[in-house]
């Protein structure tokens, strides 16, 4: 009698649930309609089983729905959190694109004016080209000299002094080979 039974109380159990589930209600609800112990135990206050069972019954439900409630809370920090990121992340990108702007605006600020000194070394006389370029420090003369026209840059290498024309031709090939 005891197999018999039990099978059929699971039975009684579950097919409510699956009914519930099958229409698509709402899981928590269903469990609430259970957790009501006073139509459970309708009939059956003299089984203790049946009363152990549906106090059973209604702790899981409160569990389940705490439960729920806590997974709820979690999702809406969670969408806080990502909009909260997806601002920030705006806003960076922002920046970002503001940064790579002024820095372009400023490379090209930097090249007009390394143009318009080259271009002022190829009008100088290559003696008085020479006598700038060795007063100056060696890694910006040999950048002048590597970017005025070839015939200019030689007339004025031409008219350094050796040591320093040799510094001044070390210091280029030095800055060629850094690019590579």
């Amino acid at each position: 009698m005891r197999r018999f039974l039990m099978p059929v109380l699971i039975l009684a159990f579950t097919a409510p649930a699956l009914m519930a589930l099958w229409q698509k209600q709402d899981l928590p609800d269903l469990l609430a309609a259970f957790a009501d112990s006073g139509e459970l135990l309708q009939g059956c206050g003299d089984v203790p089983e049946a009363i152990a069972l549906a106090e059973e019954l209604r702790d899981r439900a409160l569990r389940i729905e705490r439960y729920m409630q806590s997974i709820d809370d979690r999702k809406a920090e969670l969408a806080n959190a990502e909009a909260t990121l997806r601002a920030r992340l705006r806003e960076l990108k922002a920046q970002k694109s503001g940064l790579q702007s002024r820095r372009q605006g400023t490379t090209s600020d930097v090249r007009a004016d390394i143009e318009r000194l080259v271009a002022l070394y190829d009008q100088m006389k290559p003696a008085e080209a020479a006598a700038v370029l060795t007063n100056l420090p060696a890694d910006f003369a040999a950048e002048i000299l590597i970017r005025v026209r070839p015939e200019a840059g030689a007339r004025i290498i031409a008219a350094v002094e050796p040591r320093q024309a040799a510094l001044l031709t070390a210091q280029m090939g030095a800055r060629s080979v850094r690019k590579q």
